[in-house]
């Protein structure tokens, strides 16, 4: 079959004699100007433009498809339904939208070579318009539960078992690699990293997606983060200002108060956000929560001028791109309608509106605000410079296209997944170990039940977790067998678990998120009274060994992911020792006022 290859430069420039004759102000593009753009070139960029190409320059949509000409007939229906366009071509062509951000479930990210096909008709299509410009290509490749593009793609731990690790070079290392990844499919904007300190246990948002409770630390490694990425021209996008780390509400779903004051939010939130300022980062995404002490209006921060405009651009000195959190999410609907919305987030700050529920009312509502007077061109013309620099920065004006033949050589490399592997081993951590139990021997322990929760696999991964631990354990040596119970084990199901640890030398559970009324409490329970030595993995919050008392050890990976269960299993193996601190406290379950296990603590053998 004929593979699609990267467009010649000579078919680019044919594509974009428009452009190029604005760019012709700028010179030759060399590494240099792109880390320091062109003023004047911007500016003639922006003076060309119509005023409903500026209005969709603020726009990032999604839109379905594995291909921006050709996708299948059911993302073709989506694409009416949701958008009234077929195609992410029409989109681009219908609304002159500045971004587009790709989803696993929008269809977007099959493979990396149908990704950076897909990038490339992106581009294309845009480019192709009159006065046509380069799209921002973005996506949420977060790491650990967050992720878009799956295997065979390089997947590292996540910020919280990055946190436990504690490196900031393994911080950087992750932003350098899965930004190369992602550059060579075409993608060059990723939302992340998690500028958020997480302090709340019950966040049901943030939790593991942020590095820790501790704000100096989340800082250097937000940082890191951000120039890993940003060296591999990739823009970063620190989130969620102005800090989404202590609520029990999800902005998904609902409107979360944040109730910190001024004084523990300079101490606590702003510590990471400034330093991702101080490293450079491209992009800031808002957060659809109400900070009472910074705006009392009762606004979400998205919508706030104090917030984004005050503390943001005046006290803190940010002039990159001010971006939203999803305006299809509740957070920012509670308050106002889909058409005052994204008015009022350029009215706030806002630079870049992303993926409004019903587009054409969002677009029109911005044009109709430029032409009734309430935003001014001048106002548009403001953000669209910043999202040009980034994308200048980012050597898009320059060269959008990517190599498709070469994405195979790029992308999941067997240096880069080693690499990924090394990091997952420094990250696990170790929290109780009864006896000596761990490491297992494969003498006295070689029959290894694994049972447990088997949540969603995150989006490219193999799972289910209990068949990963398994399988990662029979390579080590053991002879294991996986048995799923779920994040909720009926009686029966608890029943059966028993029976086969009866028939082990000893059991890994795999914990999701455990209460002290949980039915995975009762299973653990359970299974120790066998007398079979039990090993606990908390495969998502650490916070799970407060409620299980009688394991004989239990360790935190973080994630579920198939690197971080397959380092645990190389831990619980003995082939390498456990390094891992708790970036968060875990406070006891019979009284969570007092800490159980401190900030860095960790055992190892």
């Amino acid at each position: 079959m004929h593979e699609p290859t990267r467009p010649s430069r000579r078919s680019v420039l044919a594509a974009t004699a428009t452009l190029t004759a604005a760019l012709a102000v700028a010179g030759t593009g060399s590494a240099q100007a792109a880390a320091r753009p062109d003023e004047r070139r911007l500016h003639a960029l922006v003076s060309r433009m119509t005023l409903e190409e500026k209005v969709g320059q603020l726009f990032v949509m999604r839109v379905y498809g594995h291909s921006a000409t050709e996708p299948d007939q059911a993302d073709i229906d989506a694409n009416l339904k949701e958008i009234g366009v077929r195609t992410a071509a029409e989109l681009i062509a219908t609304y002159r939208v500045g971004g587009i951000i790709y989803f696993t479930w929008a269809h977007n990210t099959r493979d990396p070579q149908q990704i950076a096909a897909l990038s490339n008709g992106i581009q294309r299509a845009s480019l192709q318009q009159p006065r046509g410009l380069p799209v921002l290509v973005a996506t949420d490749q977060e790491h650990g539960i967050v992720c878009r593009v799956g295997k065979p793609a390089t997947l590292f731990p996540g910020a919280m078992a990055v946190g436990a690790s504690g490196s900031v070079s393994d911080a950087r290392t992750l932003g350098r690699i899965s930004g190369a990844e992602l550059r060579a499919m075409g993608i060059n904007q990723d939302y992340s990293p998690d500028a958020d300190v997480n302090v709340n246990p019950a966040n049901p948002v943030i939790g593991v997606r942020s590095f820790g409770a501790d704000p100096d630390a989340v800082a250097r490694l937000v940082a890191a983060e951000v120039r890993g990425y940003q060296g591999s021209r990739v823009a970063a996008t620190a989130k969620h200002f102005p800090g989404h780390g202590d609520t029990a509400v999800d902005s998904h779903y609902g409107f979360p108060v944040i109730t910190h004051s001024r004084e523990v939010w300079e101490k606590l939130d702003a510590v990471p956000f400034r330093a991702a300022i101080r490293a450079g980062t491209d992009s800031i995404m808002t957060a659809h929560i109400q900070f009472p002490a910074l705006d009392d209006s009762g606004d979400p921060a998205t919508l706030s001028h104090p917030i984004l405009t005050g503390i943001l651009r005046g006290e803190l000195g940010y002039d990159g791109v001010v971006i939203t959190d999803s305006l299809g999410m509740q957070g920012v609907r509670t308050k106002y309608g889909d058409d005052r919305v994204p008015v009022l987030a350029l009215k706030a700050g806002v630079d870049q509106l992303l993926n409004p529920p019903d587009l054409s009312v969002a677009w029109h509502a911005v044009l109709d605000a430029v032409r009734g007077g309430e935003l001014t061109e001048a106002r548009l013309d403001e953000s669209i410079l910043r999202i040009l620099r980034m994308k200048a920065r980012r050597g898009l004006l320059d060269d959008p296209y990517v190599f498709e033949h070469q994405v195979a050589h790029r992308v999941g490399t067997r240096e880069h997944l080693a690499a990924a592997d090394g990091i997952a081993e420094r990250t696990t951590t170790l929290l109780v170990n009864k006896g000596r139990l761990l490491p297992l021997s494969r003498r006295s322990h070689r029959r290894v039940l694994v049972v447990g929760a088997d949540p969603a696999s995150p989006s490219g991964t193999t799972g289910p977790p209990t068949g990963v631990l398994a399988a990662a354990l029979t390579e080590l040596g053991f002879t294991a067998t996986a048995l799923s119970t779920g994040t909720a084990p009926s009686p029966a199901v608890t029943d059966k678990a028993v029976a086969a640890a009866r028939e082990a030398d000893a059991v890994v559970v795999a914990t999701y998120n455990v209460t002290a009324d949980s039915a995975q409490r009762t299973l653990v329970e359970r299974l120790t009274a066998t007398g079979r030595p039990v090993v606990a993995l908390a495969v998502r919050n650490p916070y799970d060994v407060a409620q299980l008392p009688s394991v004989a050890a239990c360790l935190a990976s973080y994630s579920w992911t198939d690197v971080e269960l397959r380092a645990a299993a190389r831990v619980i193996a003995g082939r390498v020792r456990p390094r891992g601190r708790l970036p968060v406290p875990v406070q006891r379950a019979d009284d969570p006022a007092k800490v159980l296990y401190p900030i860095g603590y960790g055992l190892t053998y």
